[in-house]
């Protein structure tokens, strides 16, 4: 009888994962492969998909990478290089992806060649693992029961026939309807459970199987029957053991199985009469030797093709390097003439526009400069004489001393505008001044009230927030003066949660629009600059309301 492993290969090679080819890739070299696989040329497919790996490397794209080497792995596996196909298949599964389901097909087919060439090592443990994880990646029930199957014969293969059988029967249940798997399973879970109890007749399942494949055409079905009826029938019934052999012997003929010719051919050799005996130990010879030489060839030349695949990458790899050092030699060289010449140029360009920096700084200066004196000749000397000529034009007499005092203010302060002189003295109380200021637009026409003015309400301000605030002031003031035809004023001061709030009202004509004049813009800038805010009403007739507002 043929021992287990051997059933296990013709079983699994006859199922095996070999996926189907996808759609045409953009590689050529992955193209003629499958071309060469599609003629049962292995070796030159082997050498082609590893052509193929490198453009995908080089691209990329690591499925492109993966696929390579699980066909790579396959055709090593299934040729009886188990070293070379495991390691091949386990550098395969570097370039997948598990948690892309469009991987999952190829996973699955890696998966399970490592188990094949796990079993056919004799490392039975790693095998279930492997085809455990060829279960999990399966999307579709046909595969799932191949996988079973090979976990199964691999329980099997230790003689563990508890746990095979326990897969058979979920198979079994699990398919009623898929004849060739059921069959299948049928088959194999007689055979173990005859083997587990030498009393058990599995004859009548076998033939059930049996019926089911010829009805199918399944010939690699019908092979594995023949097998295991004449296994049966070698011990109690060797004419119908001789029988279903010279079937196997048939049949695996017609499929061009070497190894299962090789099996029937054994059987024949302990079945028949010594004249046919002798002839099919010669065939049996002859063919035996064959495949051992052509296994023996194929894994040296796997091995030698992975060999010189790597040493003309090496050479490859290395001859680029020297090209790559003579390149970056060159390169160094007209980088450093070229970062001299780019240093000169930035130089020059750095100056060029240093200088012309420089002179817009002149130009901005200078335009700032005129206008800081325009601002403070409008806020300090312009606004100063209007208030002069309120005061004569609302006052019936004028003490001249007071005038000329008055006078004589606005001529230093245009005299020494440019020394930064303050509108506010730090040294005088500036709720009097604001207040002196303030009651110098009033007239018999014109009727001023201010309330808050305290000068608790100006205790927490620096001179800043004084200066600007009076300037302020002072321009509604002017500009009511000058355009509002107003009688009535009011002003209303507060100091509230650490925040200065400034109310004017007046009953003139109001501002049906706000225009961005000097008067307007200066306020908004001064405002700004002790980062307070005013807001204008222009939505009231016939009134004026302004709100200003600034932190402590």
């Amino acid at each position: 009888m043929k021992t287990l492993p051997f059933l296990l290969i013709i079983f699994i090679y006859s199922c095996s994962d070999k996926t189907p080819k996808t759609t045409k890739s953009n590689n050529p070299f992955y193209e003629k492969a499958w071309e060469y696989l599609d003629k049962g040329d292995n070796i030159n497919a082997f050498i082609e998909f590893g052509k193929a790996k490198e453009i995908f490397l080089k691209n990329k794209d690591s499925l492109g990478v993966g696929k390579c080497l699980m066909n790579m792995g396959i055709i090593s596996t299934d040729k009886g290089d188990y070293f070379g196909g495991q390691e091949i298949s386990l550098e395969a599964t570097k370039y997948f992806n598990e948690n892309k389901p469009d991987d999952y097909k190829y996973l699955k087919a890696n998966y399970n060649n490592l188990g094949i060439a796990s079993f056919n090592l004799k490392n039975y443990d790693t095998s279930l693992r492997f085809f455990d994880s060829a279960i999990k990646y399966s999307d579709s029930l046909s595969y799932d029961y191949i996988y079973l199957n090979n976990k199964a014969l691999t329980f099997h293969g230790i003689k563990n026939y508890k746990e095979a059988l326990k897969i058979y029967n979920q198979i079994l249940k699990e398919t009623p309807k898929r004849k060739i798997d059921y069959s299948k399973a049928l088959t194999n879970f007689a055979y173990t459970k005859w083997l587990q109890n030498a009393n058990y007749n599995p004859i009548p399942e076998f033939q059930k199987a049996l019926n089911i494949r010829l009805k199918e055409k399944d010939n690699w079905g019908l092979n594995s029957s023949y097998a295991h009826i004449a296994d049966y029938y070698i011990k109690n019934n060797q004419d119908s053991a001789l029988v279903y052999s010279r079937k196997m012997y048939s049949i695996a003929k017609d499929l061009q199985s070497p190894d299962d010719q090789i099996e029937a051919l054994q059987k024949l050799i302990t079945l028949e009469n010594p004249q046919n005996s002798k002839y099919y130990f010669q065939v049996y010879q002859k063919l035996n030797d064959s495949v051992q030489t052509a296994r023996n060839k194929a894994k040296n030349q796997f091995a030698l093709i992975r060999y010189e695949t790597e040493k003309n990458k090496a050479d490859f790899l290395k001859a680029t390097a020297e090209s790559t050092e003579r390149q970056n030699h060159i390169i160094k060289q007209y980088f450093v003439i070229g970062v001299i010449v780019l240093a000169l140029v930035l130089s020059i360009l750095w100056f060029k526009k240093r200088q012309k920096r420089l002179q817009q700084e002149k130009l901005l200066e200078v335009k700032n400069t005129e206008l800081k004196y325009s601002k403070k000749v409008h806020d300090r000397v312009a606004n100063r004489i209007y208030q002069i000529l309120s005061q004569v034009e609302n006052t019936d007499y004028i003490d001249k001393d007071s005038l000329l005092f008055g006078l004589e203010n606005v001529y230093e302060t245009s005299r020494n505008i440019s020394y930064e002189n303050s509108d506010v003295s730090e040294k005088q109380n500036f709720r009097d001044q604001l207040s002196n200021m303030l009651t110098s637009y009033s007239s018999k026409s014109v009727h001023i009230f201010i309330t808050g003015n305290e000068a608790e309400t100006w205790e927490n301000t620096n001179l800043l927030q004084k200066t600007e605030t009076y300037l302020i002031l002072q321009e509604l003031m002017t500009n009511m003066k000058k355009h509002s035809q107003a009688d009535k004023v009011s002003l209303k001061f507060l100091n509230e949660n650490s925040r200065i709030f400034i109310s004017y009202i007046d009953n003139g004509i109001g501002i049906n629009e706000l225009s961005p004049k000097n008067g307007l813009q200066n306020m908004e800038n001064r405002i700004i600059s002790i980062n307070g805010t005013i807001n204008f009403d222009t939505e009231t007739k016939n009134v004026l309301k302004i709100n200003l507002s600034f932190p402590l």
